[in-house]
């Protein structure tokens, strides 16, 4: 992937190739579709002294004017995002939600870091099987 990717389809479809991997790793979906696609743990803990059943980790969906990129470990762990590349960063709205409208192998290899240092932290933390 050379060129940019601007078709949402397409950056969708990317982004959650780099996904999937981990629904063998401890995470399940709850969606799976052509505009949607996540993971949770149903693993029983508690955050912050509450009792949960379930831990959401990631998804990618496909909006009118952008992909979406959710990933909780950068709301779970703010600190986390001291290891992303500042590119990634300025994708971020929000606290948990990267805007991408765009994507090249530079984006997409900084999405599949933090997706392994999310997937480090859940593992920290016993948040995943």
């Amino acid at each position: 992937m050379n060129q940019a990717k601007t078709d949402f389809v397409e950056i969708f479809q990317t982004i959650r190739a780099s996904l999937q991997p981990y629904a063998t790793m401890g995470f399940e979906n709850r969606v799976n579709s052509e505009e949607v696609y996540d993971l949770w743990s149903n693993k029983n803990v508690v955050i912050e002294g509450k009792p949960r059943t379930e831990v959401f980790f990631a998804s990618v969906k496909i909006f009118k004017g952008h992909v979406g990129f959710y990933f909780m470990p950068v709301y779970a762990e703010p600190e986390i995002k001291q290891v992303f590349d500042p590119n990634l960063l300025k994708h971020l709205k929000g606290k948990s939600c990267f805007h991408i409208k765009k994507l090249d192998d530079t984006l997409l290899s900084q999405i599949e870091s933090a997706l392994a240092g999310g997937f480090k932290l859940y593992k920290e933390k016993g948040w995943v099987v």
